[in-house]
């Protein structure tokens, strides 16, 4: 199966999902679908209980359920209970919730644009920015992230051709980058905002966007030049990159007397543009 992972939001939650090309259907999380739905703080717990009732009731759903790999909160890729929309339209009568009919309406929505981005790539990007809209930041800060997605894709792309292999070596490539210009891991970034299982740039300010941006920007255009022969030499090329940011870094705190890296995280920001508006509106 080829895969593409995308992160689908449901009333501001996320839910994992991956594209099958070859079945032509995406499979979902099924312990996200079940957080969103029950709001649950142990959904992998409430997964096997259910799992278990669903057996001793001789369905077959169950054992019907698959795997695939998909990315945690620490940034690494582990096998995970995947379910197709069929298979979740079945399961979700098995879960009393109060959203099940407009998870159900929202299901079948994303199964047709799936299938309209396929003829048109560009309404890819139109819905991720409505998305992004929707939840409030800012269509600068979109302009950025959108921006940021590309120059990634492109990196990635550098390290396949370089022999890099995806999971654990994309991740560890991705903390030297980061831990070089931002002095943290991936997990200790996400740790200084706050962050659990939402998307480190998803809260990311629109200069710290840029900064990692940049790193990777020139990561990727390192490699080009020296061509790095696999993962190892691939690690001094990644620290190369975020070098580059670590020096920009450096001279704009300097010359602003401000840190860079900071704890604000989406929620923050997103409430400050609030007040923001707010005070606007009260002044007039």
């Amino acid at each position: 199966m080829t895969k593409q992972d995308a992160i689908q939001i449901f009333e501001d939650r996320q839910v994992r999902t991956v594209w099958g090309d070859e079945q032509e259907k995406w499979f979902f999380s099924i312990i996200d679908v079940i957080e969103v739905l029950t709001g649950t703080d142990r959904p992998r717990k409430y997964w096997n209980d259910l799992k278990a009732k669903l057996k001793k009731e001789g369905s077959e759903l169950s054992e019907k359920i698959g795997q695939l790999k998909m990315r945690s909160a620490d940034g690494k890729n582990y096998q995970t209970d995947v379910a197709d929309t069929e298979q979740l339209f079945r399961l979700i009568q098995s879960i009393p919730s109060p959203k099940a009919e407009p998870f159900k309406l929202w299901l079948a929505a994303i199964a047709s644009e799936r299938l309209d981005e396929m003829q048109d790539p560009e309404q890819t990007i139109d819905r991720a920015l409505e998305q992004y809209l929707k939840l409030g930041y800012s269509e600068s800060w979109i302009n950025q992230r959108l921006k940021s997605i590309e120059i990634r894709k492109e990196l990635t792309e550098e390290w396949k051709s370089r022999g890099v292999q995806e999971g654990t070596q994309f991740a560890t490539l991705t903390d030297i980058i980061t831990k070089t210009w931002a002095g943290r891991t991936t997990k200790e970034y996400k740790t200084l905002k706050g962050l659990r299982k939402e998307n480190l740039r998803d809260n990311m300010t629109n200069t710290e966007l840029i900064l990692n941006m940049l790193a990777e920007a020139s990561a990727k255009d390192i490699s080009q030049a020296v061509n790095p022969d696999g993962f190892e030499q691939s690690k001094k090329v990644a620290r190369q990159g975020g070098n580059v940011a670590k020096v920009a870094l450096d001279e704009l705190e300097a010359q602003t007397g401000k840190k860079v890296v900071t704890d604000a995280n989406a929620k923050t920001m997103l409430n400050e543009k609030v007040i923001k508006r707010l005070d606007s509106e009260g002044s007039e």
